[in-house]
């Protein structure tokens, strides 16, 4: 099965699926099958690996330590034409729609283009949206982009459907790591609802509470990362992955 047929399914099945970004830079120094295998245990139901900056050569091997300790797939998120590697499942062919740089658009695609098709990796198309979060991010200050006004989803929805236009797999509405708010779930409900396609959601989710709401909003998938990074919040993992499992736990919260 595909990669994204995979991620299909757990939506069908579970009502929205819940995927861990790893940030290669942060899980150098690891015991990267024990995260591995917690997280897997308590409910992710597929990585991502990637960073808006990678400050250390490392990404190749925790990728490939990564990939020996996974049984559900591995995804790249790239946050450079640096992070490009055969050993992953799949990799988010990231294209930033409201970015100034023409590069993040499709320029950096082309050169990216011969290197995924001779690893042979399955792309799975998205159309990068940042939105508004409180703070600038990484990803906002990286992507050269003006981030989305919150209390503008009907701007969110309309680069939705161009997306779904271009023939893109699906969107991703982004706060950015470490965001001060999550993306609002009205901005969620509508763009969910102007397009056909899967809708994943990341940056400033918190708590379990959030990561449900937004799920029950229509996010396809609820990504978290920077949050779990901290000591002692790993331990809540199977919390937020039964919040956004609704279908499989009626949607309470326990």
């Amino acid at each position: 099965m595909k990669t994204f047929d995979y991620l299909l399914d757990v939506r069908e099945r579970k009502g929205s699926g819940f995927l861990l970004l790893l940030d290669p830079d942060k899980l150098a120094n690891e015991n990267l099958s024990r995260v591995v295998k917690h997280a897997q245990d308590a409910g992710v139901d597929a990585f991502l690996v990637g960073s808006s900056l990678m400050m250390r050569d490392v990404f190749e091997r925790v990728l490939a330590d990564i990939k020996t300790s996974a049984k559900v797939p591995v995804i790249i998120f790239p946050g450079s034409l640096f992070q490009i590697s055969g050993q992953a499942d799949a990799i988010l062919f990231l294209s930033v729609l409201a970015s100034r740089n023409i590069d993040l658009i499709v320029g950096n695609h082309v050169h990216a283009a011969p290197l995924i098709k001779q690893h042979k990796l399955e792309t799975i198309s998205t159309a990068y949206l940042l939105v508004e979060s409180g703070k600038m991010t990484s990803a906002h200050f990286m992507s050269d982009s003006f981030p989305i006004p919150r209390e503008k989803p009907e701007i969110a929805a309309a680069y939705s459907m161009a997306a779904e236009m271009f023939g893109m797999n699906m969107i991703y509405l982004e706060a950015g790591s470490g965001a001060l708010s999550s993306v609002p779930k009205e901005m969620v409900k509508m763009v969910s609802k102007s397009v056909k396609m899967p809708v994943a959601v990341g940056g400033g989710i918190r708590n379990p509470e959030t990561a449900n709401e937004l799920a029950s909003a229509g996010a396809s998938f609820v990504v978290t990362g920077n949050f779990f990074e901290e000591n002692g919040n790993s331990n809540m993992l199977r919390e937020f992955a039964r919040a956004v499992h609704f279908k499989e736990t009626k949607g309470v919260i326990v």
